[in-house]
């Protein structure tokens, strides 16, 4: 769904100018000591309006959560619900995933949040997926061994491609589950994830930790992904006739 662009933008982004992030760069390596007083650093990939973000950085004031979000129509929207509950542990930033490393030190980052993010359900695409196993690897240079990525998604089979590849670059996981909301409201939910709940749909959800094992960058380029279509519910494939 593309997002409507939002009146008044900039003047609205000026306003919460406290929290956003223009050289992230900056604090490579020195993030505790840039922005200090926080016990652990958490990511999350693709904050959307910001939902999650406000409300997770809200029950963890010890924690600083760190969004990353290309779409600055819905950044400002996130941005604006921070600054409305007073927050001072969470900071934005408008940067592509595959700059991570260019942004966190080795074993910098304590937890990564990967939700609802695009399936890119076509075969020739699914190098795409914040899951594939590049993006597994770069997650890997920024994060300690124990550290981890929680993810969830609405969509199963990207759920079920993506244990393959945390299986097989080295993720230890756990808490895996295909119904998240099952007995009712588990965690923060992001907006998304709160509209698929109250249409009942299932939420996928599990925790990958790094291990001794898992792959980073200097393992090299993953190879070639191949059969990566994904199946809708029906059996079908997505993206073809």
């Amino acid at each position: 769904m593309r997002m409507r662009k939002k009146p008044n933008l900039l003047p609205r982004m000026e306003k919460c100018a406290q929290v956003l992030l223009t050289e992230p760069e900056a604090y490579f390596g020195r993030w505790r000591d840039a922005i200090p007083g926080f016990s652990q650093l958490h990511v999350e990939l693709g904050c959307g309006k910001g939902r999650f973000t406000a409300e997770t950085a809200q029950n963890a004031p010890e924690v600083l959560l760190v969004a990353i979000e290309k779409v600055p129509d819905a950044m400002v929207v996130a941005m604006e619900r921070v600054c409305a509950l007073g927050l001072t542990n969470a900071r934005f930033m408008d940067r592509d995933v595959v700059k991570l490393p260019e942004i966190f030190s080795k074993g910098e980052v304590d937890r990564i949040y990967i939700n609802f993010c695009d399936p890119w359900p076509k075969n020739r695409d699914a190098k795409y997926r914040l899951t594939a196993p590049d993006f597994l690897r770069k997650y890997a240079d920024v994060l300690p061994v124990g550290g981890q990525i929680h993810f969830k998604t609405d969509n199963t089979p990207l759920f079920t491609w993506s244990v393959e590849q945390f299986t097989a670059e080295g993720w230890d996981l756990s808490e895996a589950t295909n119904d998240l909301h099952a007995n009712g409201p588990v965690g923060i939910m992001t907006d998304y994830e709160a509209k698929f709940y109250a249409e009942g749909l299932p939420i996928n959800r599990l925790v990958a930790t790094k291990t001794a094992h898992t792959k980073d960058s200097s393992a090299g380029s993953a190879g070639r992904l191949r059969n990566a279509w994904l199946s809708d519910a029906k059996g079908h494939q997505e993206g073809q006739a």
